[in-house]
């Protein structure tokens, strides 16, 4: 049984980080199937850690933003 996600990209997208909407809670991180993302040492304007996505790894899968309560992560796609 294979353990690690299989993802690929099926669309061009860029994804986008509000790091100053961002309460630092950390839910994001262990979403990431490709394991992507880690939390900042530097704070936003209010005081929290905010993530740092690898964007050129990314797959856009999404699950980071479906699991932000505060919507900090988008993704948006991008027209060649």
């Amino acid at each position: 049984m294979k353990t690690d996600f299989d993802l690929q990209v099926i669309f061009m997208a860029d994804i986008k980080v509000d790091i100053d909407r961002c309460k630092g809670c950390g839910l994001c991180v262990p979403q990431c199937p490709k394991h992507l993302i880690k939390m900042s040492d530097k704070m936003n304007e209010r005081g929290n850690f905010y993530p740092i996505i690898d964007k050129e790894k990314c797959v856009a899968c999404g699950l980071c933003c479906q699991m932000c309560p505060d919507l900090a992560i988008t993704i948006v796609e991008v027209k060649e």
